[in-house]
């Protein structure tokens, strides 16, 4: 994905769907190839958004924080399948079932 197709992309975003890819890149564990699975937005894309919507000085803490990360890049850390007990309690939709 060229840098005109990638600023095109984050153009067309809703304010709902920018604010969730910004959380998304955020959070530690979800990895880049989730948001471009969900966004479509590869992760290029992603650093442009968080440069463009963020202070700078918050912008240089994520970069460190995330630079070289295994959570967040698949191919360095592949997370499989965690384990889960049969005896935890199943969630879903914020109730507990």
């Amino acid at each position: 994905m060229t840098k005109k197709e990638i600023k095109e992309k984050i153009k067309n975003f809703t304010d709902r769907e920018m604010d969730r890819v910004i959380e998304m890149a955020w959070e530690d564990r979800t990895p880049f190839d989730a948001v471009f699975a969900q966004f479509g937005l590869p992760e290029k894309g992603v650093i442009e958004l968080m440069r463009r919507n963020m202070k700078p000085s918050s912008f240089r803490m994520w970069r460190e924080r995330v630079q070289d990360r295994g959570t967040k890049h698949d191919k360095i850390g592949k997370v499989t399948n965690r384990f889960k007990s049969s005896r935890q309690r199943h969630i879903s939709g914020n109730k507990i079932t």
